[in-house]
C-alpha cells in the first residue's frame, strides 16, 4: 500500500473519531437530564450525512467549478470507481470522498452545542439536511472544489470558513431564534467527560489538519506540528487569563482553550510557521475567552460557547493566515501581510465577512421556515423536565 494511501486512511479515521470525540464533550458539559439528547445530535449526524452526501453531497461539493455550487454529475457517486483517483501524489477518489464526508459530518454537528436543551429531534433533522444543502455544501464548492473563493485566491487549509466560523455563526444564529432556555444547567454534570472528549477531539485534529495536505511530506509534518503548538498555547493562555480574573484555575477553561487553539489554527495549519503557530495559539487563547465573556454579558444564550470558539477561532484564524501566511513554509500557499502581500490579506478578511454573513442569515431564515411546519422549540414541561426522557424515552443515568 503507497505511503500516502496508508496515511490517508489512518487520517480519515481520525477524523471521524472526533465525532464521537465531540458528543462526548458536549455531553459531559450539559445537565444529566440532557445528556444523551446533545449527544445523539452527534451521532445522527453520522448516518444523515452519509446518505445526503452519497446522494448529492460530495457532486454539490466537488463536481464542476466555479460559481457557488457543484453540479449533480457524481451524484451517488455516478462516474466513480476503484480506478479513479485523485491529488498529486495519487490517491483512490474513495478515499478523498471518505475523508471529506468527515469533515461534512463534524460541522453541523458542532452547532449543537448552542442551543442544547432546547430544540426538538425532528426539526433538528429538517435544520441539519437543509443546513448540509443550503450552507456547508456551497462553502465547500467556493473555498474547496473549484468554486467561486477558491478561484479568487482564498485559501483555507482544513477549515477556517469551511467548518469552524460558519458553524459558529450558525450557532449565533440559531440562539438568537431559540432564545434562552427556562431552565439552565447548574453546570457541567461531568468534567471528566469533557476531557475525554477533548482528548479525543484533539488527537483527532491531527488527521483533520495534517491530513488535509493530501499527501505526506513537509507540509504535512508542519501542520501537525502547528496543531500541536497552538492547541498548547492556547490551552496555557485561557487557563492563565481565566485565573487571573476568576481566581482560580479551572480544568474546563484550560480544555477549551486546547479547542479554541485547534480551531484557530486550522485554516493555517499547512501555511505558516512554528513562531507564527505560537502567536495563533495565544491570540485564540486571549480573544475566545473574552469572545466568551461577551457573549456572558450580552446574555446570549449559547449553551456551550460554539459561537465563542469556534465562530470567532475560525474567524481569526482566517485573518491570521492572511497576515502570517509564508510561502517559504507552502510553495501552493500565498505570502501574507506581515511579508508585504496586502492583498491575499484584504481577500481573506473579505471571505470570511462573507462566510460569517452568509452563515447567520440563511440559518436564521432555515429555522425560521421549519418552524412553520414543526415546532423548534420544545415546550415548557419538556424543557424542565430534561429532554432525554421527554423525547427519547432514555436516560443515561438512573434518575433518583
Amino acid at each position: 500500500m503507497p505511503e500516502q494511501l496508508r496515511f490517508m486512511l489512518i487520517a480519515t479515521s481520525l477524523v471521524m473519531l472526533m465525532t464521537p470525540g465531540l458528543a462526548f464533550f458536549y455531553g459531559g458539559l450539559v445537565g444529566r437530564k440532557n445528556v444523551l439528547t446533545i449527544m445523539i445530535q452527534s451521532f445522527v449526524s453520522m448516518g444523515i450525512t452519509t446518505v445526503l452526501w452519497f446522494i448529492v453531497g460530495y457532486s454539490m461539493c466537488f463536481s464542476g467549478t466555479g460559481g457557488i455550487i457543484g453540479n449533480l454529475q457524481n451524484a451517488f457517486l455516478n462516474g466513480i470507481d476503484v480506478n479513479s483517483v485523485f491529488g498529486n501524489p495519487q490517491i483512490p477518489l474513495y478515499v478523498f470522498i471518505a475523508y471529506q464526508m468527515m469533515f461534512a459530518i463534524i460541522t453541523p454537528a458542532l452547532i449543537t452545542g448552542a442551543f442544547t436543551n432546547r430544540v426538538r429531534f425532528g426539526a433538528y433533522l429538517f435544520f441539519l439536511v437543509l443546513w448540509l444543502l443550503l450552507v456547508y455544501f456551497p462553502m465547500v464548492h467556493m473555498v474547496w472544489g473549484g468554486g467561486l473563493l477558491q478561484k479568487w485566491g482564498v485559501l483555507d487549509f482544513a477549515g477556517g470558513i469551511v467548518v469552524h466560523n460558519i458553524a459558529g455563526m450558525a450557532a449565533l444564529a440559531s440562539v438568537v431564534f431559540v432564545g434562552k432556555r427556562l431552565f439552565p444547567d447548574k453546570g457541567p454534570h461531568s468534567i471528566p467527560l469533557v476531557a475525554l472528549g477533548t482528548g479525543l477531539l484533539w488527537f483527532g485534529w491531527y488527521g483533520f489538519n495534517a491530513g488535509s495536505e493530501l499527501a505526506v511530506n513537509g507540509v504535512t509534518a508542519v501542520a501537525f506540528l502547528n496543531t500541536d503548538i497552538a492547541a498548547s498555547f492556547a490551552a496555557i493562555v485561557w487557563l492563565i487569563v481565566a485565573w487571573i480574573i476568576e481566581k482560580k484555575p479551572k480544568f474546563i477553561g484550560l480544555l477549551t482553550g486546547a479547542v479554541a487553539g485547534l480551531a484557530t489554527i486550522t485554516p493555517a495549519a499547512g501555511y505558516v510557521t512554528p513562531a507564527s503557530a505560537v502567536i495563533i495559539g495565544c491570540m485564540a487563547g486571549v480573544v475566545c475567552y473574552f469572545a466568551v465573556s461577551l457573549k456572558n454579558r450580552l446574555k446570549l444564550d449559547d449553551a456551550l460557547d460554539v459561537w465563542g470558539v469556534h465562530g470567532v477561532g475560525g474567524f481569526i484564524g482566517i485573518i491570521l493566515l492572511g497576515f502570517f501566511a509564508d510561502l517559504s513554509v507552502n510553495a501552493a500557499g500565498s505570502n501574507g501581510l506581515l511579508l508585504g502581500n496586502v492583498n491575499f490579506f484584504l481577500k481573506e478578511t473579505a471571505a470570511v465577512l462573507f462566510s460569517s454573513i452568509y452563515a447567520f442569515g440563511m440559518s436564521f431564515v432555515m429555522l425560521w421556515l421549519i418552524n412553520k411546519f414543526t415546532p423548534v422549540k420544545v415546550s415548557i414541561q419538556e424543557e424542565e423536565n430534561g429532554l432525554d426522557a421527554a423525547l427519547h424515552g432514555e436516560n443515561a443515568y438512573e434518575m433518583i
